[in-house]
């Protein structure tokens, strides 16, 4: 993680070109001598105010220009570009996790996928952008996409949802709905879309309000992966805040991450009401029951025996502008499930 105090000075350093046909050469002479805080100072007046530059997940993001050739990776990151009306400027997308909402269908058919997994750096450059938005920092590493220095140093600046950071200083210490909204509102400002990130927060909290939530008192696993060991929603992330809106407990409240392993010994002295069952392409929600019944100690939960399950796309369930609606659909399967 690059620390924002190291990057301040290589930032004012980049704004300096720009401003000098502005200031002149007898001043641009001047912040040369008076060093960092006065580049800072020089680009605060003249080109880049300070509230244009963001910082994300430890790495300050310039958004002074909007940028124009974007590659996202994640569905997460896609598709909120699609929602901000800016398809036109994603020339790629990769690791999708799964076919966007119907809604977005047809914006979508236009973005090329340049992989179904990770991108490499190469795969990502052969599009010539000017920014990478990933919906998790694993994806700007030099396994993947590239890390966000070497980017920089090429001349693609780089975005993480903000709710994807896993540093202590930047993860949030427990995802809320506020702040799925302030993610939004803050992509707005990094691809100058200010005014449709504005309007789609308020459609999703108007959404949201409607929602009901079930008063019945039920616990609830979020099964998202994993046979021999399950891996599931635990405590601070989308999967808890989603639970809570609709009035489940989680059985894993407790685990201080967004996923864990939850071995399933507790799983099955914790016998939940209902289990959420994350549908993903490589771990369906079919076969996620056809091992929950096949195993006969989980055979015997009450939420198998009386299939209580709900099911979530696996996008649907990551931080992002999917969450409300995904939500609202959830409570629907709620109030159809009949728990004695």
């Amino acid at each position: 993680m690059t620390n924002p105090a190291r990057t301040r000075c290589p930032l004012a350093r980049r704004i300096r070109p720009r401003i000098r046909p502005l200031i002149g050469l007898a001043a641009a002479g001047l912040l040369a001598l008076t060093g960092c805080s006065a580049t800072s100072a020089g680009a605060e007046n003249e080109t880049a105010p300070a509230e244009a530059v963001i910082d994300n997940c430890g790495t300050e993001v310039d958004t002074t220009a909007a940028p124009e050739r974007i590659v996202t990776i994640k569905s997460t990151s896609t598709e909120l570009l699609i929602a901000l009306g800016l398809a036109d400027r994603v020339v790629g997308s990769a690791f999708q996790d799964g076919p966007v909402p119907e809604e977005w269908a047809s914006a979508a058919a236009d973005i090329p996928v340049i992989s179904d997994f990770a991108p490499n750096q190469e795969a990502v450059l052969e599009l010539e952008p000017d920014f990478v938005f990933a919906g998790w920092e694993s994806m700007l590493t030099a396994e993947a996409a590239g890390d966000r220095e070497s980017l920089a140093g090429l001349g693609v600046g780089s975005y993480v949802a903000p709710s994807a950071c896993k540093e202590a200083d930047y993860q949030p210490e427990k995802l809320t709905f506020d702040g799925v909204f302030a993610d939004i509102a803050e992509a707005g400002r990094v691809f100058h879309a200010e005014e449709a990130a504005a309007d789609l927060v308020a459609d999703q909290r108007a959404a949201l309000e409607a929602i009901g939530s079930d008063d019945r008192g039920l616990s609830a696993l979020w099964y998202s992966s994993g046979t021999d060991t399950p891996y599931v929603g635990a405590g601070i992330g989308a999967p808890q805040m989603m639970m809570e809106r609709l009035g489940l407990t989680n059985i894993a409240a407790d685990v201080a991450d967004t996923w864990s392993p939850l071995g399933w010994e507790a799983v099955i002295d914790a016998d939940p009401d209902v289990i959420v069952l994350v549908d993903a392409s490589w771990n369906t929600a079919a076969s996620k029951i056809e091992l929950l019944e096949s195993n006969p100690a989980t055979a015997a939960l009450g939420a198998v025996q009386s299939s209580r399950y709900l099911v979530v796309p696996f996008a649907a369930g990551e931080a992002g502008v999917r969450n409300v609606s995904a939500t609202a659909d959830l409570a629907q399967q709620l109030a159809a499930v009949d728990v004695e």
